[in-house]
């Protein structure tokens, strides 16, 4: 490293835990690539803006989505990332990865680009930080080889995922894996050719603790649930009870509908007004169990700002029983996918189309009754607008 100096950089390596600087400068070594990315930052970070542009279109034979076109401004200073794109590598359902896999993945990384990865993006791809456009198709025709598939990237299906689900959870509902992994099987024009407005993302958790952040990331969010009664083991809420936890505090007035209620003795639970929350589950875990008739609520619209502020998904389907192969989600899919096609403006997530034409023409088009579990709040009018061909003179 002696012929760049980094001084701001440096300050990151000063704290108790390890540091990406560290880890630049170790790879920087034998990675020219590397040495220059460092060299960039430590610019970025003395002028105090970013000098990455990002555009250009590059990708590999039949794909047209997986690649990101990066470049710097300032190639002149750094030649060596005057290219810097990044690969998208669809990940397995739940992160499920065996050493042999993950070692195969970083050799060939190594090989065609700078050995820098990101485990994993906010979308859920294996991210292969940069390389050039000369190395982007030798480098897909290993991984693909390999068994290894691009990721979605531009206004296309992006890479569906998942929770751990059933493989490591004991709340989960559905199995997240299977759904993750014949979604993405079932899609794969949709996920790999670009032709819509803009992104579409689809993200599968087991249960309502949403550990994939669903609702606040997806388009579409399927998230277990179940709509029988709940299981009670009353003894084992004695023991809590007896453990000395306050069940009336940490639990009943917690409890978001006020569904349940417990008199010192016995634990009861309201299962008409209970809305699966789980949060009396992950209170007492071994007292509390989801019910057995299982499924999923499915919602739509989350996304961060882009056009429109950001978004938290709403419902749409309160309960859909979710057994391969998935018929009911996909045809559900694919009628969402027909209307915002159609009516959607460049850069509109279909949640902006939801907000801008209304629930009311979304349902209609993608063949779904008003449920009141869509109503957030009642409408401050009493009046409903009946559609012109359900009036009878």
């Amino acid at each position: 490293m002696a012929d760049i100096k980094t001084p701001l950089l440096d300050e990151l390596e000063k704290g108790p835990w390890m540091s990406f600087v560290t880890q630049l400068k170790e790879l920087a070594k034998k990675k020219p690539m590397v040495r220059d990315v460092l060299g960039l930052l430590e610019t970025s970070y003395e002028e105090k803006r970013g000098h990455w542009k990002h555009g250009g279109i590059v990708g590999v034979q039949g794909y047209g989505g997986g690649v990101i076109g990066r470049y710097t401004d300032i190639p002149d200073k750094f030649p060596e990332v005057t290219e810097f794109h990044t690969m998208r590598i669809n990940q397995p359902s739940g992160w499920f990865y065996t050493t042999d896999a993950l070692r195969q993945l970083c050799d060939l990384w190594d090989k065609w680009g700078s050995g820098l990865t990101n485990f994993h993006g906010s979308t859920g791809d294996i991210i292969l930080l940069g390389t050039t456009t000369e190395n982007l198709q030798p480098a897909f025709d290993e991984f693909s080889e390999a068994g290894w598939d691009l990721g979605g990237s531009g206004s296309d299906l992006r890479t569906p995922s998942c929770c751990c689900g059933p493989a490591r959870c004991e709340y989960a509902c559905i199995d997240t894996l299977d759904i993750c992994y014949e979604l993405t099987m079932a899609y794969q024009d949709e996920l790999h050719r670009p032709m819509w407005p803009y992104k579409f993302k689809i993200k599968i958790s087991g249960c309502a603790n949403d550990c994939v952040a669903a609702i606040a990331r997806a388009d579409l969010s399927i998230i277990g649930t179940w709509r029988d009664a709940m299981k009670v083991d009353s003894a084992k809420v004695k023991e809590y009870a007896d453990a000395g936890m306050d069940i009336q505090a940490e639990v009943v007035e917690k409890c978001p509908t006020d569904a349940c209620s417990w008199d010192g003795s016995e634990f009861k639970v309201n299962n008409e007004d209970c809305v699966r929350c789980m949060h009396c589950i992950n209170k007492m875990p071994k007292a509390l169990r989801p019910g057995d008739d299982r499924g999923a609520t499915i919602l739509i619209g989350g996304k961060a700002t882009i056009l429109q502020s950001a978004f938290l998904s709403w419902v749409i389907v309160p309960f859909m029983k979710m057994e391969p192969p998935y018929d009911e989600i996909k045809e559900l899919l694919e009628n969402i996918w027909e209307w915002w096609d159609e009516h959607g403006k460049m850069r509109e997530r279909v949640g902006e189309l939801i907000y801008r034409l209304g629930m009311r023409n979304f349902l209609k088009a993608v063949g779904l009754e008003p449920v009141p579990q869509m109503v957030y709040q009642p409408r401050a009018n009493p009046y409903f607008f009946w559609w012109p061909e359900e009036v009878e003179d």
